[in-house]
């Protein structure tokens, strides 16, 4: 009996500590950049901001107090064949491989809402004409500054698609992306490719924008220089970071062996014109037959006072220990 008592308790007290650890987020509604409302996650370390009268969308994360990490443009607009889409800012599900008008849908009208202590859902109406649901749900650690962005993409048609989850984060100006390299290797030891790199037909790695070192690829944006540049890689080593004024912005993410993935087989894609910067990632290119849904994780991690050396060998090492406490 003392025994089935102190279970009891125990079980209790751990109950007790999980409801106490999500407590700790606080969730409320203000007003969101340029549009309407907006749910705000916060625990004292960071806030996330996810827009409710258009997307879905996360528009803001960072410290409170400080710069937001990611960007905002809601000047520019695309006319489409299914309507004028807005890149609006912040971070977006889109459907991979990129095609104009499909993955241009608009998403300007409001998304529904669900709360669940620290995590948001938000569900974009099915679009008419392509037939896909798209679902964001995020979710605040109680402490520290991870972040959970699970993307969701459901096959709502009467017939079978392809398509994989791409999650497109644009980012505040004036920072460099930046893309590990596989892990160096000589000769002797490693006669085969390690990974795959897709390049666009305006990529130019004469550009001063690029640094491509031993160890990392970097890309960093030039107001000054509009032409675009863009590159994607077979990334497996699970992450990619933005730097931006002593900030280190790390997104984690899996790499599925044996999956195929768009754009000639890259999970992450890095882009930049003029002020304008994307790092997105891409989940596995699937066969979805109706009422299926497709899924892409990332788990985000943001951290201040990070220089950025330019040499590679130091960058690692300033890099490092934040690596190793990112999600």
């Amino acid at each position: 009996m003392p025994a089935m008592r102190s279970l009891l308790i125990g079980m209790v007290m751990s109950c007790m500590c999980v409801w106490t650890a999500a407590a700790e987020v606080k969730v409320d509604r203000v007003t969101c950049p340029g549009q309407g409302e907006c749910v705000r996650l916060a625990n004292g370390t960071v806030e996330v901001l996810i827009a409710t009268a258009f997307g879905p969308r996360i528009v803001g994360y960072g410290f409170p107090g400080a710069d937001n990490i990611l960007g905002w443009v809601p000047e520019t607009s695309v006319a489409t064949a299914l309507g004028q889409w807005k890149p609006w800012g912040g971070h977006r599900l889109w459907s991979a491989p990129e095609h104009m008008p499909r993955s241009y849908s608009p998403d300007n009208d409001p998304v529904d809402v669900q709360i669940h202590r620290s995590t948001v859902t938000v569900t974009q109406a099915v679009e008419p004409r392509t037939g896909l649901e798209k679902i964001l749900t995020v979710t605040l650690d109680p402490t520290g500054t991870g972040v959970t962005v699970g993307h969701r993409l459901v096959n709502r048609n009467l017939w079978d698609i392809q398509v994989s989850p791409w999650a497109v984060t644009i980012l505040n100006t004036g920072g460099t992306i930046l893309l590990p390299q596989e892990p160096y290797a000589s000769h002797d030891d490693a006669l085969l490719p390690v990974r795959a790199m897709t390049l666009w037909a305006y990529t130019d790695f004469t550009d001063p924008r690029w640094q491509i070192g031993p160890r990392f690829l970097r890309l960093r944006t030039d107001g000054s220089r509009a032409g675009s540049q863009k590159v994607g890689i077979a990334n497996r080593q699970g992450w990619a970071a933005y730097h931006r004024h002593d900030q280190l912005f790390v997104k984690r993410y899996d790499w599925q062996e044996g999956a195929v993935y768009p754009d000639f087989g890259v999970n992450t894609e890095a882009y930049t014109a003029g002020a304008f910067v994307e790092l997105e990632t891409l989940g596995a290119l699937v066969s979805l037959p109706p009422g299926a849904a497709a899924t892409h994780e990332e788990r985000w991690s943001l951290f201040g006072g990070v220089p950025q050396p330019s040499g590679d060998d130091a960058l690692a090492a300033a890099l490092a220990p934040h690596l190793a406490h990112a999600r």
